[in-house]
């Protein structure tokens, strides 16, 4: 496995996963997710810890690094699949138990929350294995 590339492919991924993150959730959703809390309601923090975020994205970014450079993705097609299927997955798995462990999500903000990850995730993926098909050469 080439380090090199997986280390700056994570951080591509990591920033894209931050940015994304920011536009989708803190700008073009946030209405929506604020409307459709659990029955908790509004958990959110009044001052977001920008930097435990910043974190997350980033290990966010070099867990699909790994796995792209595992499993060889290296074009933009392959990214967007691979990326696709992989963050679906995983925040499928997380929001069901979180939803049937708490009282943070709804279910309209289940739904929500993966498609709007999803959508995240293939186009990280796709930005991913576009940065792994350039440094392949």
């Amino acid at each position: 496995m080439n380090i090199k590339k997986m280390l700056i492919a994570g951080m591509v991924g990591g920033v894209l996963f931050f940015l994304l993150g920011w536009l989708v959730y803190g700008i073009l959703l946030k209405d929506y997710f604020l409307k459709n809390t659990g029955a908790a309601g509004n958990l959110g923090r009044a001052d977001i810890l920008m930097l435990t975020v910043l974190l997350g994205s980033l290990l966010q970014g070099y867990t699909y690094s790994y796995v792209f450079t595992r499993a060889n993705v290296a074009s933009l097609k392959d990214g967007m699949i691979t990326g696709g299927i992989l963050g679906f997955l995983i925040i499928s798995a997380f929001d069901c138990m979180m939803y049937g462990t708490t009282l943070i999500l709804s279910k309209h903000s289940l739904v929500g929350d993966i498609a709007a990850s999803t959508a995240i995730a293939i186009i990280v993926g796709a930005v991913m294995g576009l940065v792994l098909d350039k440094m392949k050469k």
